[in-house]
């Protein structure tokens, strides 16, 4: 019995939610309080709550102080470079948009943390998306699967959780596995080729101009013969103020959005969205509207600037010293020296003081952050009373005894086939701790029996995370569409069938290899 609800708890959770019917966090609470109920332990209801929090509190700690020590890293501009050097290759192509998402999103996972990906791939990249009409699932999708393949090195999670379950060494499970998930990262940036040419072709090749004129859905001013290519344009957001070049040739005004002027120099002015026509030959210096973006620039700064360059926050005097405090952060985290949420708190306190010596400034730098802090922060102790339930009435338990007696006996040989297989919807409905230290140790066993290797159920064990980090479990997620403006219902209709297709290529390439 606790099997089924277990199954129907999960399965009209995440109906409502793509359905639009409930907010996650309603539906994250609500209908775990429900299912609790009904299987006659509301009187434990309390209990299992509380034990669901504490076990995730310190989870929430960390999302917090992360947002804020990275966030600040993002206002100084410690990214900056990487994020440059992404737009150059971007430009104004959403097929290169699309892939300069996911290399983007695989390098910054090295750290081991989904919160800070997301975070810095999202901040240089929703602008592009938005200018140019682009599908915003799309990046979530592409950022949160490349992340999943990522999320499996030693520091980041699931590779120390089986070693420690199976009580093998971590490095022996994931060094033979990196062939394979060198395949899977292929796969997404495969993938992302595919889903930007479908976006391309959607949108055309489309320059910010041309953007600029469908958002407003007017063309602003008659037609001239200047115009402005994809190289001499620049987008800036989030601007105090900022001095666009200008761009074009020739004479007559420019469609656009408070179309620029023609020859000479022109100022154009911002609309309420602070967006500014493309100005002719010469030089021009936009208004700024309510949001302190400009229009495109001329030959001045090729490419994109997702970040604007000129924003008062800018520490460039003290680069090196926010990259070694960075690098040491996260070198204390792989050593595990201190708590992660500990080591956080401190970083964030110590970026604070040193970028940002003024109290006023801090108070501004922390209260800019605190909408991603309390809706993360908010979503992961909603997530409490959803594991908290499973957990506490015995479902997970009974879901994953179910799972394991329905293998066939003549599987037994096969059981890293078979952890593979289940590592991909098992990881997604639990989790990580759930699935790693109480199903795994079961199949291993099971496997152990026929000789195969804990290695291998170890390794195999990992397929399922490309899947895992669009789990409704991972509070990660939820900074990803938060962020992003997407649905958690869009992203997951959107990301689940790619998701779980670049799983079954990871273990296609274990079983192909011979390391599962």
């Amino acid at each position: 019995m606790l099997t089924i609800l277990g199954f129907v708890m999960i399965a009209t959770f995440l109906v409502l939610i793509m359905m639009k019917k409930m907010s996650p966090i309603a539906a994250l609470v609500l209908i775990p309080a429900l299912f609790c109920v009904i299987v006659g332990q509301g009187g434990q209801l309390g209990d299992y709550v509380l034990k669901g929090v504490g076990d995730l509190a310190p989870t929430a700690a960390m999302l917090m102080f992360a947002i804020v020590y990275f966030g600040v890293m993002i206002d100084v501009g410690l990214f900056d470079p990487i994020v440059r050097g992404i737009l150059r290759f971007c430009k104004a192509d959403p097929m290169r948009i699309v892939v300069g998402t996911a290399v983007l999103a695989a390098i910054v996972s090295l750290d081991g943390d989904g919160s800070t990906t997301f975070m810095i791939t999202v901040s240089a990249m929703y602008p592009l998306y938005k200018r140019l009409g682009m599908s915003r699932v799309v990046m979530t999708g592409v950022a949160a699967t490349a992340n999943g393949v990522m999320n499996t090195l030693p520091w980041g999670g699931p590779t120390a959780r089986a070693a420690t379950a199976l009580k093998v060494d971590a490095g022996d499970v994931f060094v033979p596995m990196i062939p394979a998930l060198a395949v899977g990262l292929l796969a997404v940036f495969l993938l992302a080729y595919v889903l930007g040419l479908r976006e391309r072709k959607r949108l055309g090749m489309l320059t910010l101009d041309e953007a600029l004129e469908t958002e407003a859905g007017t063309v602003g001013g008659a037609g001239g013969v200047g115009s402005v290519t994809e190289r001499t344009e620049q987008v800036l957001v989030k601007a105090g103020s900022a001095t666009t070049a200008g761009g074009g040739t020739g004479t007559g005004k420019s469609a656009g959005k408070g179309g620029g002027s023609g020859a000479g120099t022109a100022g154009g002015s911002g609309d309420a969205d602070g967006t500014t026509g493309a100005d002719g030959a010469g030089s021009a210096h936009g208004a700024h509207g309510a949001d302190g973006t400009s229009g495109p620039g001329g030959p001045g700064d090729s490419g994109f600037q997702g970040l604007d360059p000129n924003r008062p926050t800018l520490r460039p005097r003290l680069y090196w010293f926010n990259a070694a405090l960075t690098i040491a952060l996260l070198t204390a985290m792989i050593m595990e020296l201190l708590p992660i949420p500990v080591l956080f708190l401190l970083g964030a306190a110590l970026a604070l003081t040193v970028n940002f010596p003024n109290m006023a400034d801090q108070k501004a730098r922390i209260a800019s952050h605190a909408d991603n802090v309390l809706n993360v922060s908010g979503m992961v102790f909603a997530a409490a009373v959803f594991t908290g339930v499973l957990t506490g009435t015995g479902m997970v338990q009974h879901m994953a005894d179910w799972l394991v007696g329905a293998i066939p006996e003549g599987m037994g040989p096969h059981m890293a086939l078979v952890t593979g297989v289940l590592s991909i919807p098992l990881t997604y409905f639990m989790s990580n701790d759930g699935f790693y230290f109480g199903v795994v140790p079961v199949l291993a066993e099971a496997g152990a029996a026929h000789g195969v290797s804990p290695l291998e159920i170890a390794r195999a064990s990992l397929v399922g995370q490309p899947l895992h980090m669009s789990s409704p479990l991972v509070p990660a997620v939820y900074v990803l569409v938060g962020m992003a403006k997407v649905e958690f219902g869009d992203h997951t209709k959107f990301t689940v069938k790619w998701a779980a297709l670049t799983s079954l290529v990871v273990l296609g390439a274990g079983l192909l290899f011979g390391i599962i």
